[in-house]
């Protein structure tokens, strides 16, 4: 067992800084009380302990009490990606099993698909009085499920993947052992907090005692302004956004208080890593996934270019390997990456089969292929081989392709990622019509009515066939050799 983070945090520091957003800032014990207050109402609305609730709501300072009221409660959080489809949406709430939708007026339109005794507003629950004597949580099981992040499978198919009390305890053990820990620390999250990577710095903070600046949305002018007037000491980036820091903040560089960017979102490309070392701006490469998390593998700034490609060394408290053929492979040996750990999640929800698949003797096996070199460096070939990472964003052709199938004038469908010097990769279609006067302006809208924006292809390419192999598969080496872009 563990205690309330917030509670426990709220006891030792109470006058610290917890949060800053759009101006305004709250110590630990001015979160908690605004928890407190917010979990007796969530709690008069009808929201029970062991409930599902699902979360459709942007970052800002609301969602981070919401958050970590329900844990007071004891309800268990989907995460949703306001991002998606009412569509994509609806699925998910439907197959999390959902009871309540706590969202905002500015997704009202997404929010009239949903059950209406089902949806709470935010705006709304300042006027519903206050539950008495409400039991909160003053304990967190390591093994209960906190939250709920859903993820496409290869197949195309969202899963639900479990995350516990005690993975997002690991998972922020595990970056203050590699990272360390400041009495000024300042971690500056623009990334969304409906993904783990925005997530787990909302954890980290009251676990560690440490300020979290939250923005909205991500403008570069405005968290390289935080760098040198905030004090901002930690940010967490994908390539897309550092490319745009960098673009911004010129020859100066930054303060000698800075101390991390912590770049996920698949490797970085040499010119950028080499700009930074010119402007002795530390930037940690790292490698995760929802599944564990956060990152489980990083690599510290002075590998950064002797190690150029690689993700790292797996943090202290996780294990990594490479298994080809069923067996352990050996140092430079390409094959699946596996993994273990306390902060690797226990399985994907109501998908038993799923999870017996995917973890084996509590190793997780990521379905990524990769080689672990000489000196214990792990360098990813393929994220799940097919994955396209746009700004940061999962892409999964199968679910792209899904959707172009069912236009009725496609025949065959096959979507690799096409490389993009602002989001590092885009979509592209190869596409086999039924009729020769299809366009790609009718299939793009099709696309934007099932699909959210980032999962768009932005290329539309007709052929007379697919290229496959012997065994029926789509070669998509294949068709990026069309693009030009291997």
């Amino acid at each position: 067992m563990l205690p309330n983070w917030l509670k426990k945090r709220a006891s030792l520091t109470p006058e610290r800084q917890a949060l800053e957003f759009q101006g305004s800032q709250w110590t630990f014990q001015q979160l908690d009380e605004e928890v407190t207050d917010m979990a007796a109402r969530l709690a008069a609305s009808g929201i029970k302990e062991g409930e599902y609730c699902a979360l459709l709501l942007r970052n800002h300072a609301d969602s981070v009490i919401i958050i970590h009221a329900l844990f007071y409660i004891g309800a268990r959080i989907v995460m949703l990606n306001h991002k998606l489809t009412t569509k994509e949406l609806d699925w998910q709430f439907q197959d999390s099993g959902a009871s309540w939708i706590i969202s905002e007026e500015q997704f009202g339109e997404k929010l009239q698909e949903f059950p209406k005794e089902s949806v709470r507003k935010k705006e709304d629950l300042a006027q519903i009085s206050k539950k008495e004597s409400l039991l909160l949580k003053e304990e967190f099981c390591q093994d209960e499920t906190a939250t709920i992040m859903y993820t496409s499978g290869t197949t195309g198919r969202p899963k639900g993947v479990i995350q516990t009390f005690g993975n997002h305890w690991w998972s922020a053990v595990g970056s203050v052992l590699n990272l360390g820990l400041q009495e000024k620390d300042r971690w500056y999250c623009a990334v969304p907090i409906f993904h783990i990577s925005g997530l787990s710095i909302l954890m980290r903070s009251v676990i560690y005692g440490m300020k979290v600046v939250l923005a909205e949305t991500f403008v570069e002018q405005e968290v390289n302004r935080s760098i040198r007037e905030d004090g901002v000491t930690i940010v967490s980036v994908v390539s897309a956004m550092l490319n745009r820091m960098l673009a911004d903040v010129g020859d100066g560089g930054y303060p000698d208080h800075f101390r991390c960017m912590l770049l996920g979102g698949g490797p970085a490309p040499k010119p950028l890593l080499e700009e930074c070392k010119e402007k002795h701006i530390p930037v940690f490469q790292t490698y995760g996934m929802t599944e564990t998390s956060s990152q489980i593998v990083t690599l510290s700034p002075e590998d950064s270019l002797r190690k150029l490609g690689s993700a790292g060394k797996p943090l202290f408290s996780a294990q990594i390997k490479i298994v080809k053929e069923g067996k352990e492979a050996p140092a430079g040996t390409a094959g699946e990456i596996v993994m273990k750990g306390p902060n690797v999640t226990k399985g994907y929800l109501h998908r038993p089969e799923a999870t017996a698949q995917a973890i084996k003797n509590g190793w997780l096996y990521s379905g990524d292929i990769g080689f672990i070199d000489e000196e214990g460096f792990l360098y990813v070939l393929d994220r799940r081989s097919d994955l396209i990472i746009s700004g940061g964003e999962n892409v999964y052709p199968a679910e792209v392709e899904a959707v172009l199938r069912a236009h009725p004038q496609v025949f065959e469908a096959a979507v690799v990622g096409r490389k993009d010097k602002q989001w590092g990769e885009v979509p592209a279609a190869f596409i086999v019509a039924k009729d020769k006067g299809t366009t790609a302006t009718e299939l793009e809208a099709f696309c934007k009515k099932q699909l959210a924006a980032y999962k768009v292809p932005r290329t539309y390419l007709f052929c007379k066939e697919l290229p496959r192999n012997g065994a029926g598969k789509v070669v998509r080496r294949d068709l990026k050799e069309q693009l030009g872009e291997e």
